[in-house]
């Protein structure tokens, strides 16, 4: 019989996590009694029983509905000193779930107005990541994320910032939020700007609408990653241009049941998505609200999608691959793979 080889110990890059999304429930709680805030009571009574709340963001209510729950949680992040403890227990959680490598998505502009403005919270946030990094041997960057709900020009001005802190631990910009909101060509001017400082794509899309919002991501916003991407997975042309391009897909199995995408764990396409030759990097996504870190989502492929040692082995190379990793850190953790695997 196989040895059943332990997933927190495969090395692994994480590559999709929203920054507010990778708090303790317990240290939303403690910040939100220590500031006084009234959490919603169906976030309140999640956090106290570790389930997580029972969200369907398939339509326009179901997805207000998660915005004020993850809105209330941003809000009791009110100093330098909370910012660096999420920062230092999201690298603690990653690191326990055998991840070398994190870029943590951000959109500065929902915490500014707390922190002094926008460029002193990316600069406080940038500060926690540097430190954390450095205390904890996690390799960490960051995302920074535009908001798709606002004005394309606000992404453009974050873009410039975005750029402007490339050397201070910036690798990427995206953009968040509802897909069926704006469309993808309003923010080409942004994604241009970061494209041009050297920044990788990443936008969101294929999770809440069809392969039509992937496919705008690619042809719109040159996107070199998608955040979910999952539901290229119908239409195979689109597979085919995914697998040939190696777009890596950002696929949070978690999430996606959660938010009604899909409605059981076995009905995310991991295995087309594999089978096609798309590359993948697992992600937990908002591990507060969905109530599963990385690891569950390789548990995921294992438990209902019957992948392999050697397939999940692959998978854990896909993200490494994908992410903006220095080539010394890739090439430590891709030999950390082989040695899980060799056992």
């Amino acid at each position: 019989m196989e040895r059943v080889r332990d997933l927190s110990e495969l090395p692994k890059a994480h590559l999709h996590l929203h920054f507010t999304g990778s708090m303790r429930p317990a240290t939303v709680l403690e910040l939100a009694d220590k500031y006084g805030v009234r959490l919603p009571e169906t976030l309140t009574d999640a956090l106290v029983s570790g389930e997580p709340p029972q969200l369907r963001a398939t339509d326009e209510r179901g997805w207000f509905r998660f915005q004020r729950l993850y809105d209330a949680a941003r809000s009791c992040l009110r100093s330098a000193e909370d910012i660096q403890r999420l920062v230092r227990e999201a690298a603690q959680e990653d690191l326990a779930d055998g991840s070398g490598w994190l870029e943590i998505q951000v959109d500065p502009t929902s915490y500014a107005p707390r922190l002094g403005g926008l460029i002193p919270a990316l600069e406080i946030i940038l500060d926690a990541v540097e430190t954390t990094s450095r205390e904890t041997g996690l390799g960490m960057r960051v995302l920074v994320a535009a908001n798709r709900m606002k004005h394309p020009l606000d992404a453009r001005t974050l873009a410039r910032l975005a750029v402007r802190y490339a050397d201070r631990g910036v690798v990427g910009f995206g953009l968040s939020n509802d897909e069926r909101r704006g469309l993808a060509r309003d923010f080409d001017r942004a994604f241009h700007i970061a494209r041009e400082g050297g920044l990788l794509s990443a936008p969101h899309g294929g999770e809440l609408t069809g392969p039509a919002s992937v496919r705008d991501c690619l042809d719109d916003l040159h996107a070199s990653r998608i955040g979910h991407g999952v539901r290229a997975a119908e239409d195979p042309a689109l597979l085919r241009r995914l697998a040939e391009r190696r777009i890596t897909c950002e696929v949070c199995p978690a999430s996606n049941v959660a938010l009604g995408v899909y409605d059981k764990p076995e009905d995310v396409p991991l295995r087309t998505l594999y089978e096609a030759g798309v590359p993948m990097a697992l992600g937990a996504d908002d591990p507060l609200l969905f109530g599963s870190r990385l690891t569950a989502q390789y548990e995921i492929a294992r438990r209902h999608h019957g992948f392999t040692d050697e397939e999940l082995a692959e998978l854990a190379r896909q993200s490494v691959r994908g992410s903006a990793a220095p080539q010394e850190v890739k090439a430590k953790l891709l030999a950390g793979v082989d040695a899980w695997l060799a056992g």
